[in-house]
């Protein structure tokens, strides 16, 4: 059990250094206009206090993290020029020793809860 738990732990320090690095690469100004916005949006669903599936959704709450978040890391990863990762990755890690607080999107999570609402305010419209 102990092993599965240094896993996970190593699995999501990975997954936010990774978030990092892209937090980096998309304010780089090299970094082209498709990778960059792939990585807004993977970092505003990152950082966002709020989930698109919220985690108390059994299964379905933790998927959202288990696949979207890794799978937009790799695209993004995969597209970006490699000497915008590699300087954004030195960036990271400079970021990681310096123990600076990770920083929080509140606009992902306004538009988070505008999709939620959305989503309510259809299914009300529809079965009244």
């Amino acid at each position: 059990m102990k092993r599965i738990l240094d896993r996970l732990r190593g699995w999501a320090r990975k997954l936010k250094r990774q978030t990092m690095v892209l937090w980096f690469c998309y304010q780089h100004p090299q970094t082209p206009w498709l990778p960059k916005w792939i990585s807004i949006f993977v970092v505003a669903y990152a950082l966002s206090p709020i989930d698109l599936i919220p985690d108390f959704i059994p299964v379905l709450g933790y998927l959202d993290d288990v696949i979207i978040l890794p799978l937009g890391i790799l695209l993004a990863i995969r597209l970006m020029p490699a000497q915008v990762l590699e300087e954004c990755q030195l960036k990271a890690s400079e970021w990681e020793k310096s123990h600076v607080k990770r920083p929080v999107n509140r606009f992902s999570a306004v538009i988070v809860v505008l999709v939620w609402l959305v989503a309510v305010g259809t299914l009300g419209a529809y079965f009244l």
